[in-house]
């Protein structure tokens, strides 16, 4: 699924049965990145300082914090992030991830590492389980998932 070189969409969906606020309080948060996205992403003046359990560190930027409805910051290549935090009738929420601007030597890393965040989401929003292994020596680029 390359690009070509182009710059590139990702989009994916993820239904949880937590409440649109404590997801974006996940997202938004500090304490909630840090519970299933990074080992730290510590914020101020609009920058993330997110720090990854392999010793990667990405300063992001965020652009727009709308609560409970809408996260934007930047991401790994300057691309963009964007998720929408929606009600999903019920009491639990349709969060949808969309990143643009993929560079086209990230976008196969990028599809899958979504995916990976994504249900960590779902495993500490809807379960209260980290389903990371915190273990520097097991990550994405020695194949492990469950980084």
């Amino acid at each position: 699924m390359g690009t070509g070189g182009r710059q590139a969409i990702i989009r994916w969906r993820v239904h949880l049965r937590t409440s649109p606020t404590e997801v974006y309080r996940l997202l938004a948060t500090p304490e909630g990145r840090s519970r299933f996205w990074a080992q730290s992403a510590d914020e101020s003046e609009g920058k993330i300082q997110f720090q990854f359990t392999n010793g990667q560190r990405l300063e992001s930027t965020v652009f727009e914090k709308q609560e409970p409805e809408r996260f934007v910051l930047s991401y790994f290549g300057g691309s963009r992030v964007t998720f929408e935090v929606a009600s999903d009738g019920r009491g639990g929420t349709d969060l949808t991830l969309t990143e643009e601007d993929v560079p086209s030597n990230e976008y196969n890393d990028n599809l899958a590492g979504w995916v990976s965040v994504l249900l960590t989401l779902k495993g500490v929003a809807d379960f209260g389980v980290d389903l990371r292994n915190h273990d520097p020596d097991r990550t994405w680029k020695q194949g492990y998932i469950d980084v």
